[in-house]
């Protein structure tokens, strides 16, 4: 009792001090007051009087800005002192009270709140943490460093899809530009201006920009997987890929190549896949994993592919990817796999017949008649192809309608080609003539 009698007498006579200097508009002397106030609270670890005396000082008439920044502050460093998680929880909250609407302490606030939603995610309310940390928008701070806004944004896609929110993981995602972990760190620190804001450095904790690059791709596959969109998760794994720590040890570097290589090889065919897939095949690297060079040796020939023998030849590697990094190709992956070889085999026979009958075509897909009609038709709708089936006749025809425009040029081509070979056999004529007249003068 006496203690808490002389903490109260110590606080009342510093916050007679502190009355002076807010009303003389003395900066320093102000800061240093209610800093004494707040250390006397945490020495005599009366936690209800600390966060009494946040509440009022805060509310003072005329308190200044540099005196609740410092307040807070200083209060910040007293969360991880707290003797149990409800006195820290409370800690935390009343600073958040105090910081709110206040843009001089918007990055206090940003970690206060960044370390509450850990408490919950700790306590399994994933759902509560993900709607505090949505409540602050970083890309709005101009004095917080590039790397904690970056970091701070990551954990928020990190906690939607924690919580399998996938449509605001994207759209918070999309506050990210890939293009800002391809900056030079170098170049970028300038002296800044007169009047302009001064950034803070980030905090010892918060990680370097190729380690949060990292972090971003494999959030982003994570993302990719759900709807398992293949060629967004190869390019997210090509980037990881590039990242130099990963491309200069090649036990980081080849599990990520593999990825690369089986996610080329589940994606849709298009120009992009196509691209990625032609730019995947030069790589050198490659020839340290030969048996997925040939697969994708496989996919550039225009040769029919033998999904069984493919398939026995692969399902080992297929498997063992559950037990490397980023973990297995997802539950359809197999499924696909099947279904991608057969795409690349209606291609390849498109590419060689202009007209096939259906039965010599399941025969080359080895599916039965009705398999390959329906493969055959999802791939004309998705525009993969140009294909028509002629059912009483039982055959496919894979030529492209042509207009009359283009029916009329194609004649003209022949008719120009027709005339240029009559004008050199009539030049050819004339010159054996010419050589026969000038042999029989002689």
């Amino acid at each position: 009792m006496e203690g808490k009698a002389n903490l109260e007498a110590a606080i009342e006579q510093l916050q007679n001090v502190e009355k002076q200097m807010r009303l003389a508009g003395d900066v320093a002397g102000t800061k240093k007051a209610v800093t004494e106030i707040l250390q006397l609270c945490f020495e005599a670890k009366d936690w209800k009087a600390l966060n009494d005396q946040i509440i009022l000082l805060s509310k003072k008439r005329g308190q200044l800005k540099q005196a609740v920044t410092a307040m807070v502050q200083q209060a910040m460093q007293y969360i991880d002192e707290t003797l149990d998680l409800d006195t820290r929880i409370e800690l935390i909250k009343t600073l958040n009270s105090v910081s709110a609407g206040k843009i001089y302490v918007e990055i206090e606030r940003a970690r206060l709140i960044r370390k509450l939603a850990k408490i919950k995610e700790e306590q399994g309310l994933i759902a509560e943490a993900a709607d505090l940390m949505q409540e602050v928008a970083v890309e709005t701070f101009g004095a917080m460093a590039k790397t904690e806004k970056i970091a701070f944004i990551l954990e928020q896609v990190r906690l939607c899809l924690d919580r399998q929110d996938y449509v605001r993981a994207q759209i918070l995602s999309r506050k990210i530009s890939p293009r800002v972990f391809d900056a030079d760190a170098s170049k970028e620190k300038k002296k800044p201006k007169e009047g302009d804001n001064v950034v803070e450095e980030a905090p010892a904790d918060i990680p370097s920009l190729l380690e949060l690059k990292r972090i971003y791709y494999e959030l982003m596959i994570r993302y990719y997987s759900h709807d398992n969109d293949y060629l967004e998760i190869c390019r997210c794994y090509k980037a990881i890929y590039e990242i130099p720590p990963v491309k200069e040890n090649p036990a980081q570097w080849i599990p990520v190549l593999r990825k690369i290589c089986w996610y080329l090889v589940l994606a849709p065919h298009d120009p992009m896949q196509s691209s990625l897939l032609n730019s995947t095949l030069e790589d050198k690297n490659l020839s340290e994993i030969s048996n997925f060079k040939l697969l994708l040796k496989q996919l550039v020939t225009m040769e029919v592919i033998q999904w069984t023998s493919l398939w026995n030849a692969f399902m080992d590697e297929f498997e063992n990817e559950k037990n490397l990094l980023g973990g297995s190709l997802g539950d359809k992956a197999a499924e696909d796999l099947k279904q991608r070889i057969i795409e690349h085999n209606i291609l390849v026979v498109s590419k060689y017949y202009s007209r096939i009958t259906v039965k010599r075509l399941a025969e080359l897909l080895c599916l039965s008649i009705q398999e390959a009609e329906k493969h055959l038709s999802d791939m004309v709708v998705s525009k993969a192809l140009v294909a028509k089936i002629d059912r009483p006749m039982g055959i496919v025809s894979f030529q492209v309608a042509k207009d009359s425009n283009d029916i009329l040029n194609s004649w003209a081509m022949n008719l120009e080609k027709l005339l240029d070979l009559v004008e050199k056999s009539c030049h050819q004529i004339h010159k054996e003539t010419m050589v026969h007249k000038a042999a029989l003068k002689v």
